[in-house]
């Protein structure tokens, strides 16, 4: 979501104007919270999850299914029925990029015992009750990461064209500006990134080549700015907007640590996990009403947001004074941040950030309180998208130094779903208790990040990933760590190796442990009641069964239903009628009217 500040947003010429103002005063206002709050100790445990949600109808006339644009109604209602009049009601609504979605969160914080994780589904069905509740009869709320037929004719409720003049935000030829929501953040992001970048962004997201799919497949636009012709790449699926990609749905783990020292070796561990469990949780193989040949959302938001001009892509020779930037502002991280405690790691970090120019700024809110405000810093940090995201606590706050979890793939179920971040929860208290260190290099994890994009990376997927995880840290003669170098010896003993998922999750022998055993061996030593420890190793099930492939993901199971499907054609085309199919489906899944043990298995019911 975001900084969502209240005021006038400034136009790209203008925030141009205050870029440096703004990256000075921002990092005197990390440094200012950095020394008043470095030293902090003992922050208790919380955590918390945020769910996306897609609003949708079903129109059982036609047979088609487009995305509803009133969230804004949605948001308001719920939050004036919740939070407006009991600060302790247990569940907190949010805006997102969509005019068509909304993020919901438990109201408060969970807490550091085990029979929290026994709460987080029940809280994430509340959430779903309570949206659909105030939802129009035909409407349903979804937990879809990628519509499939995003930017396609007719794709909103009400439908509005696309907007591809000079006067619209996006200017694209297939995504109109009245899906964007109605916050000025969003709109003045959207424009500012074109502006910034040059030209719109370009999404070009490689087809699956099925048996009538045209060779090569190339589109012809029904109107045409130049820009897209040329953008365009063949046997792709094209898309030029910033909605393709955060138009998308995902699933967040915020952590609270006791320390800035925790959450930085958090955030390290956590980080070479992302790409891992992104491919785990796969579950957005279509695009444009195309049935595409990767499985996560990524790639597509990462491009979507990609405000570099061509100078700093490397596409033309670099000239006044400008400089290469090699990663999109929504990537994998850029460095580590713990590697013993040197502190230089984290100004690193921080100077990854500020290479970014401001994209939304408040003309209130230009001139600051650098001792108590830090609205500067939150301007570039909460435009930096990364897989991990550090977070300083907020100036005169009793909030602490936290992490956010970022790459996963919202699911279908509230089972689903829960089971992801209760593993992922978990993952946290092992690696803190056993000092675990999966550190390898940042290049290998880019490469992890690529691979855990692709069809099927779940089977077919190799991972870098470190042998020993209990060796700790270990200093080296430059001042530097055997972690910070690459987890690396010599060219002959490597720390890491290949592996695959099923590996990863669930060891082999000879080879590795598996993080499920660990995860098992955890929780033998821990008091859990025998209800949290029935749901804890239903959550681990699903899990250790997608890794394995007993169980689909969500990507594979939807390509199965597509393939399968009597109107299907095997041109790569998913038309309305299919898409309503499926849609329905899935509704009757997440409803619990249907059961799908391909997908979720059978969860063995609890103690009661």
């Amino acid at each position: 979501m975001g900084l969502l500040s209240q005021g006038n947003p400034l136009n790209w010429e203008n925030t141009k104007k205050y870029a440096d103002h703004i990256r000075a005063h921002g990092i005197t206002q990390f440094v200012n919270i950095y020394n008043n709050l470095k030293d902090r100790q003992k922050d208790v445990l919380k955590w918390g999850d945020e769910v996306e949600y897609m609003l949708v109808e079903l129109d059982d006339k036609k047979e088609k299914v487009r995305l509803v644009l009133n969230s804004a109604d949605v948001l308001n209602t719920l939050q004036s029925q919740g939070e407006m009049i009991n600060p302790n009601h247990p569940t907190l609504w949010r805006p997102e990029y969509g005019s068509y979605m909304i993020e919901g969160t438990p109201g408060q914080p969970y807490g550091g015992t085990m029979s929290e994780f026994n709460t987080v589904e029940s809280n994430m069905g509340k959430r779903r009750r309570e949206a659909s509740s105030i939802l129009n009869q035909n409407e349903i709320l979804c937990t879809i990461t990628s519509f499939p037929r995003l930017g396609c004719p007719g794709f909103t409720q009400p439908e509005y064209p696309p907007t591809p003049v000079e006067s619209g935000v996006s200017k694209s030829l297939f995504f109109p500006d009245e899906a964007i929501n109605r916050h000025p953040r969003f709109s003045t992001l959207t424009r500012n990134i074109r502006h910034r970048r040059g030209e719109k962004v370009a999404i070009n997201v490689p087809i699956f080549k099925d048996k009538c799919t045209p060779s090569p497949f190339v589109e012809k636009f029904p109107v045409d700015d130049e820009e897209s012709a040329m953008a365009a790449l063949p046997d792709h699926i094209y898309m030029d907007a910033m909605g393709f990609g955060m138009g998308n749905c995902c699933l967040q783990v915020t952590f609270q640590a006791c320390s800035i020292d925790e959450a930085r070796y958090l955030y390290d561990q956590l980080a070479t996990f992302c790409p891992i469990v992104m491919a785990l949780s796969a579950a957005s193989p279509f695009y444009r009403g195309h049935v595409s040949d990767i499985d996560c959302r990524w790639g597509v938001i990462s491009a979507s947001v990609d405000d570099r001009t061509q100078e700093e892509r490397g596409l033309k020779p670099l000239k006044n004074n400008k400089y290469r930037i090699f990663k999109s502002r929504y990537d994998s991280i850029d460095s580590y941040l713990s590697i013993c405690g040197i502190d230089k790691m984290l100004s690193q970090h921080i100077a990854h950030l500020f290479i970014r120019d401001p994209l939304c700024t408040y003309e209130e809110k230009l001139h600051q309180d650098d001792e108590n405000e830090s609205d500067h810093f939150e301007n570039i940090q909460s435009t930096n998208w990364q897989t991990m995201r550090f977070k300083p606590p907020p100036p005169n706050s009793d909030i602490g130094w936290r992490v956010e979890f970022r790459p996963m793939e919202v699911q279908l179920t509230d089972f689903e779903n829960a089971a992801y971040v209760v593993f992922v929860v978990l993952l946290t208290r092992v690696i803190l208790s056993y000092k675990l260190d999966f550190l390898i290099p940042l290049s290998k994890v880019d490469e992890n990040l690529k691979v855990g994009q692709r069809r099927n990376a779940v089977q077919e997927g190799m991972f870098y990933f470190r042998k020993d995880i209990f060796k700790g840290c270990n200093p080296v003669l430059d001042g530097t760590s055997s972690a910070q170098n690459g987890c690396e010896t010599d060219g002959a003993n490597e720390e890491y190796t290949l592996m695959s998922i099923d590996t990863i999750i669930n060891g082999k022998e000879g080879v590795f442990q598996g993080l499920i055993p660990i995860l098992n061996c955890y929780l033998e030593t821990m008091e859990v009641d025998v209800d949290t420890r029935c749901t804890i190793l239903n959550y681990l099930k699903l899990i250790k069964k997608r890794a394995s492939g007993e169980l689909m993901t969500m990507a594979k199971w939807m390509r199965e239903f597509v393939a399968k499907h009597p109107e299907y054609k095997q041109d790569s085309v998913i038309s309305d009628k299919i898409n309503y199919d499926l849609f329905v489906k899935c509704d009757g899944i997440a409803k619990g009217a249907e059961q799908c043990p391909e997908l979720i298995g059978n969860p063995v019911n609890k103690v009661k």
